[in-house]
């Protein structure tokens, strides 16, 4: 969103901003309205009806509305509602007073015939920037930088960078970090604007450059790209093709949409659901993306029933073992969720990367050993006490140590499978990997009490 709007942007107030809209009173509305935070602008903007918007968007100048625009937080389908109610010429030339990046990510939600004819009315210089952005694939780094960056050379003193510094600064989307390129637009280093502002005026950049520059690939995953701005705390990073050439810069605030994206989306796939953000408006639509999963489940359900209908001798002769299915499958599920959590959270963190992939499973398998034990013999004890039968206790003690003991590994290592095989560990799910667990430990619980029914029964 760049450096132009500070904290002390007063907070906008509805109620004369919604008078001066009635009213139709252009003066009042754009004294209340151009000197406010345009978050607040954007969240105001999102509660007015049609007509109410229609009157904004003749009262504010393209470029306002563009301030407006790179705070919206709404659904794809809405960015297409609201360039609908623009006049054509009017959006292209609001999106091209937006920074390119942001400008890429509305047009980036709407069908190639609607993006071909805003980019063909709109500022040659603008869509030219524009265009350069589009055609890098989605979630890389080169589909989220911004090329709007401030660049100097090396052979030049502090007072000329300085020059340009301030020439370049109203349209760069950062300035606390500048670039120092060759003749070749080839990354040389960086240099900070603390220690432009603190060099001597005659003193040469190539005397305080910093050449030691940490960068990312155009084509660098959008979350390898946010892992290394957490890394490195950085306010921006550069990005750079194969030959080193400086493309553009990621600045802070789009790794932080970048963030909120990929844990929805991790958070999404988990909860067994297509999208967790979306805020639906039918029920229709919100059943339409969680179908897809429960229809699967339901299908490893029926599997889970079937699989208990095989062991229906074993329930015949000893019924009181169907008490303690819900139990067992129930703990195994659970603690095969908090395996995958774990393993999950380590993938997208790169915690994985920094210790061996066989010290993350050895560690989960005595975690979940431990927990079978403590769990398997408080579980015999209180079947003991509750029934007095030491065998039957025993038995569901040790099918919760087993059961739990595999639901840990199972967590812990499907996702490092996946994640082996370029698959999205978040896939995984919660709900899958719980339904996994459940056929896992009945096979158990059946399986050792098939084993020893002598001893079950009387």
């Amino acid at each position: 969103m760049g450096e132009a709007y500070m904290e002390e942007a007063r907070q906008l107030n509805e109620e004369i901003l919604l008078k001066a809209l009635q009213e139709e009173n252009i003066d009042v509305f754009r004294d209340e309205f151009i000197d406010s935070h345009p978050y607040d602008q954007a969240t105001f903007f999102m509660t007015l009806e049609q007509q109410q918007r229609i009157y904004v968007y003749y009262y504010l100048s393209p470029k306002e509305i563009s301030n407006l625009f790179e705070n919206l937080e709404i659904e794809d389908d809405e960015y297409e509602m609201l360039l609908a109610d623009m006049d054509p010429s009017y959006a292209a030339d609001m999106l091209s007073h937006m920074y390119a990046d942001n400008a890429v990510d509305v047009l980036n939600r709407l069908d190639k015939v609607q993006v071909a004819s805003y980019l063909s009315i709109m500022n040659p210089e603008a869509a030219q920037e524009i265009k350069d952005l589009l055609h890098y694939e989605e979630y890389t780094a080169g589909s989220i930088m911004t090329t709007e960056y401030v660049a100097i050379v090396a052979n030049q003193t502090v007072r000329s960078a300085m020059y340009i510094l301030k020439s370049e600064a109203p349209k760069a989307e950062t300035i606390y970090y500048v670039y120092v390129i060759d003749d070749y637009k080839r990354l040389l280093g960086v240099i900070s604007l603390r220690d432009l502002i603190i060099s001597d005026d005659e003193t040469m950049i190539s005397e305080i450059i910093n050449d030691r520059v940490v960068s990312v690939s155009v084509g660098e995953d959008q979350e390898e790209v946010a892992r290394t701005m957490k890394d490195y705390n950085f306010l921006a990073v550069p990005v750079v093709d194969f030959q080193n050439h400086l493309l553009g810069i990621i600045t802070f605030d789009d790794i932080i949409d970048v963030m909120d994206e990929e844990a929805s989306d991790d958070y999404s796939k988990l909860a067994g659901v297509t999208d967790v953000d979306s805020t639906d408006k039918n029920p229709f639509s919100a059943a339409k993306k969680r179908l897809p999963w429960l229809i699967i489940l339901l299908f490893l359900g029926m599997f889970t029933a079937s699989l208990i209908g095989r062991f229906e001798d074993t329930l015949s002769q000893v019924a009181i073992l169907a008490v303690f299915i819900p139990l067992i499958a129930g703990m195994a599920g659970n603690t095969g969720t908090q395996a995958l959590a774990v393993s999950v959270r380590s993938i997208a963190t790169g915690d994985i990367e920094k210790e061996s992939k066989w010290k993350l499973i050895a560690r989960e398998a005595g975690t979940g050993f431990i927990t079978g034990t403590t769990c398997g013999i408080l579980i015999t004890i209180i079947v003991y006490l509750w029934k007095g039968e030491l065998f039957l206790g025993m038995l569901v003690g040790i099918s919760i140590l087993a059961s739990l003991f595999v639901a840990t590994l199972a967590g812990a290592l499907v996702p490092l499978f996946m994640h082996k095989l370029k698959i999205d560990p978040a896939v995984a799910s919660g709900p899958f990997i719980t339904t996994i667990n459940d056929i896992i430990s009945i096979l158990i619980y059946f399986g050792m009490a098939t084993m020893f029914m002598n001893y079950l029964v009387h």
